[in-house]
């Protein structure tokens, strides 16, 4: 049985369920229980506060977690980082008020910085020779400023929407964060094994929901072209069609590149372009 850890509540918790669910992971969480484990595979849940789960995850008590990047390189705990989730992306970043002056990092000198990561922080003013004053806190750092606590801030930031209601703005990123999925660095070969089976529900999923799968009809005298353009996952798929000089093809195209793609294709002469989700991708 495999131990994996976690958030209870909040944004990456949801991601996590969902991410799971579409591994095929069947898991029952009702009336928001600490510990569940799943019908039909051999894992174990535990539900804990993001913060600690690194903590858990070294010791052992959690043989792996689904935490932020942002927490796991400031608990600096000697942990593996296994697999970039790419969900619950954010960045942490510095914020002054609005009316504050700012350049650059020079202009961190001699400032107070509050702040929920002063790990990363610190590490971020080392780099860049500046010596500011940081001051720890937890929850609503934004705030430091307009009570005088602070000149600065430095936290975790989404939509800036927060910042902006507080009279701030953002003036330096120090770290882009997404949910990163961590190991205990001892695990048996058999927790291994699961995890490694894990891992390729994970990859698949995440695959699918990078490419869209496409069908089109071409002219055969731009097959060549329309191939080199959509190489699939080995190559496409071409069935002639029953108007002579025609052939179906089928092939997997990137998010990213959707929409060049499809441009060049209509320049090959495709028609009757269809373009599919793809629900998993091994």
């Amino acid at each position: 049985m495999l131990k994996i850890a976690i958030q209870k509540s909040g944004r990456l918790y949801e991601d996590s369920i969902k991410l799971l669910k579409e591994c095929g992971i069947d898991l029952n969480n009702g009336n928001k229980q600490l510990k569940t484990t799943a019908s039909n595979f051999p894992i174990e849940v535990y539900f804990l506060r993001d913060d600690d789960i690194p903590q858990y995850v070294y010791d052992g008590v959690a043989d792996i977690g689904i935490v932020g990047e942002n927490v796991l390189l400031e608990k600096q705990k000697d942990i593996n980082l296994v697999f970039r989730l790419g969900f619950s992306k954010c960045r942490l970043s510095i914020a002054v008020p609005k009316s504050a002056f700012y350049k650059s990092s020079v202009d961190l000198n001699g400032l107070k910085i509050a702040t929920s990561y002063p790990v990363i922080l610190q590490d971020f003013l080392n780099k860049n020779s500046c010596n500011a004053e940081i001051h720890e806190i937890s929850g609503s750092v934004e705030i430091a400023p307009g009570i005088g606590l602070a000149e600065a801030i430095c936290d975790l930031v989404s939509s800036g929407s927060t910042l902006f209601t507080n009279g701030l703005k953002e003036v330096e990123t120090i770290l882009q964060s997404e949910a990163v999925l961590t190991s205990n660095k001892n695990l048996s070969e058999e927790k291994q094994q699961i995890l490694e089976k894990l891992l390729l529900r994970i990859k698949a999923v995440k695959n699918a929901k990078n490419n869209k799968y496409i069908l089109l009809n071409a002219p055969n005298h731009q097959l060549k072209n329309i191939a080199a353009l959509l190489p699939g996952m080995k190559s496409p798929t071409i069935v002639p069609l029953a108007e002579e000089g025609w052939s179906s093809v089928q092939s997997v195209v990137k998010e990213n590149d959707f929409w060049e793609v499809i441009e060049k294709l209509k320049s090959f002469e495709a028609e009757g372009i269809i373009v599919l989700p793809i629900e998993k991708m091994l």
